[in-house]
């Protein structure tokens, strides 16, 4: 969400700087597809959860998002002064850094988990027949 909301203020700066009539949202509109598109696949492996369900975001980092977004409504850009908009792509930019570092914190701690297990298993000091029988016992 943070990603795409900077790419969308920032893809409005560009069209101004470019000439675009601020008034003219229809211009930021027709181009939501190109300013969107490069960030359809994002860099690593790519991971999918298997079994987790997300709740509703909350918490400081939805707060600080939701304080940005305000400030710059998708649905009237055109009120949004030049310079208020470089403060929301500023502050959008540093939030979605710190996003990027939490995400990539947990994925390091997904990783290492990840390695532990195999390695218990390599070494034989953890058995997939005691996981089964476990998961049988709970059934």
């Amino acid at each position: 969400m943070v990603q795409g909301r900077h790419d969308i203020v920032t893809g409005e700066q560009d069209r101004r700087r470019g000439g675009g009539d601020p008034d003219d949202v229809a211009g930021l509109v027709e181009r939501l597809p190109e300013i969107l598109a490069d960030r359809i696949r994002a860099p690593g492996p790519g991971r999918l959860p298997s079994s987790i369900e997300p709740g509703e975001p909350d918490g400081r980092l939805v707060e600080r998002f939701e304080s940005i977004a305000e400030a710059v409504p998708l649905d009237a850009p055109d009120a949004v002064a030049d310079d208020d908009l470089q403060v929301a792509a500023d502050e959008l930019e540093a939030l979605e850094h710190e996003v990027s570092q939490l995400r990539r914190s947990m994925f390091d701690a997904i990783d290492a988990i990840e390695a532990e297990l195999t390695a218990r298993y390599r070494d034989g000091e953890a058995h997939v027949e005691d996981l089964l029988t476990a998961q049988a016992d709970d059934a």
